[in-house]
C-alpha cells in the first residue's frame, strides 16, 4: 500500500468525509471551501483552481505527494479523516504551531504522522 498511485489516492480521498466548509478566499483554501476539495483539486493535474498547477510524473506516487504538500491544513484534514485520534490531532496542533515556515510546519506534522501510517489506515476504506 505504500506505493499507492495518485489515482488510487484520489479514490481514497473521495471516500473520506468532508471537513466543514469555510468562506471562499480563506487562507489555506485557495479557491476551495474545504480541505477535501483542496486535495482533490490539487491532485487533479487538469485543475486550475490552485495557486499553481501540480505537475504529473509517472515516478511520483501518493507517498511523494504526501511528503511534498506544503499546506498544513491539507495534512491535518487528511490525518484527522484517516486517523480520527484526538490525541494525535492535538499533538499535531500543538507541535506545528511552534514552527514559523509552511515547510517546517508540514515537516513537523509528517514526523508525527509519516506516510506509512496514512497508507496503513487507508486500507480500511
Amino acid at each position: 500500500m505504500s506505493n499507492l498511485s495518485v489515482e488510487e489516492f484520489i479514490r481514497f480521498i473521495k471516500k473520506l468525509p468532508s471537513d466543514e466548509p469555510v468562506a471562499k478566499g480563506t487562507q489555506g483554501y485557495n479557491l476551495y471551501t474545504t480541505q477535501k476539495d483542496h486535495w482533490l483539486g490539487w491532485l487533479d493535474v487538469k485543475s486550475d483552481t490552485g495557486t499553481y498547477q501540480r505537475k504529473d510524473s509517472p515516478n511520483r506516487d501518493a507517498k511523494y505527494v504526501y511528503n511534498h504538500i506544503m499546506e498544513p491544513k491539507m495534512l491535518i484534514w487528511l490525518i484527522s479523516a484517516v486517523i480520527p485520534d484526538e490525541d494525535t490531532i492535538n499533538h499535531i496542533a500543538k507541535e506545528h504551531t511552534t514552527k514559523k515556515s509552511m515547510a517546517s510546519k508540514c515537516a513537523s506534522i509528517r514526523r508525527i504522522v509519516p506516510w506509512d501510517t496514512i497508507s496503513k489506515n487507508l486500507k480500511g476504506l
